[in-house]
């Protein structure tokens, strides 16, 4: 007879069997659900609410859960009176330019370490991954310096995109993610591709690059999104209001706005955002869990 293999969970199946035992598993998963459900909705819910609400309103010392009197054109004033639109297509040239130096670099980088395997190539990659081990203040000074004075070829890149684009080319953790991937392609599928005559290039291009679909959007995503939310280094080096992006302009307008047009940009500068993560949610669940197991 074949063994059976014992199933342990946190509840008992003979407590599932009663009627007390079902009511209180589906309750507190019930209720467990609801709370992280309301944990993460419940501000994008104040925010929306407050860009609908007067100034007065959301002035007063006890916040109301729903506007007393409506405002939507709190959103189209917050986009036509200081200029949204210029700061959305700053974002979206530094977080289009960040994505594929991103992806240039990040997969060549995990390429290289997962199928040429080069001399030391983990100690390689484990100091690219202690690098995830450092907070990104201690980063700010070295990173700074470099851009303001790139070594070797001395140019400034204070306000120019290549200073967004430059920090964000070498990221450890989206190449772990690509290298584990990697790791996964068949090594004799790569060896058949080099007796037909394909070079390495040719290989990654036409080969592994296809197979790596769901871990490229999972890449791409956290590029993009990566930029696109940040404020701190934009602020330091792009000091010129023409050429930041939309974070760095909303707080520097924030005292010249009333406060539910800043509300209302705020809502619009996270829509893209939520937008991509609705229409992508599958490819990341897919690209991140790609590369887990063996087949």
């Amino acid at each position: 007879m074949a063994a059976q293999t014992a199933v342990r969970t946190l509840i008992a199946p003979t407590e599932m069997n009663r009627r007390t035992g079902r009511f209180l598993y589906r309750f507190v998963l019930g209720a467990t659900l609801l709370g992280f459900t309301a944990a993460f909705l419940f501000p994008l819910y104040w925010m929306a609410s407050g860009a609908l609400k007067s100034s007065s309103e959301l002035a007063q010392p006890r916040p109301t859960m729903v506007p007393h009197s409506w405002h939507p054109e709190a959103y189209s004033e917050a986009w036509s009176s200081v200029g949204l639109g210029h700061y959305f297509l700053n974002t979206l040239l530094l977080a289009a330019g960040a994505w594929a130096c991103q992806l240039v670099v990040d997969v060549a980088a995990a390429y290289s370490l997962s199928k040429l395997r080069p001399v030391l190539g983990n100690v390689v990659l484990a100091m690219m991954l202690a690098t995830l081990m450092l907070p990104v203040s201690a980063l700010l000074v070295p990173t700074y310096l470099t851009v303001v004075n790139v070594p070797l070829i001395h140019v400034n890149l204070i306000n120019t995109p290549m200073a967004v684009w430059l920090p964000a080319c070498a990221n450890a953790f989206n190449i772990f993610i690509l290298k584990r991937f990697f790791d996964q392609i068949p090594t004799e599928l790569l060896d058949s591709a080099r007796i037909d005559g394909a070079g390495t290039v040719r290989i990654l291009v036409s080969l592994v690059l296809p197979l790596s679909r769901p871990v490229l959007a999972v890449v791409s995503i956290f590029a993009v999104v990566g930029v696109w939310k940040d404020f701190l280094w934009p602020m330091l080096v792009l000091p010129d209001p023409a050429k930041q992006p939309i974070t760095v302009a909303l707080n520097r307008l924030a005292d010249d706005m009333p406060a539910n047009q800043l509300l209302a940009g705020m809502v619009m500068a996270s829509i893209p955002l939520l937008v991509l993560f609705l229409i992508f949610q599958r490819s990341i669940i897919n690209g991140l869990t790609a590369g887990s197991l063996k087949g």
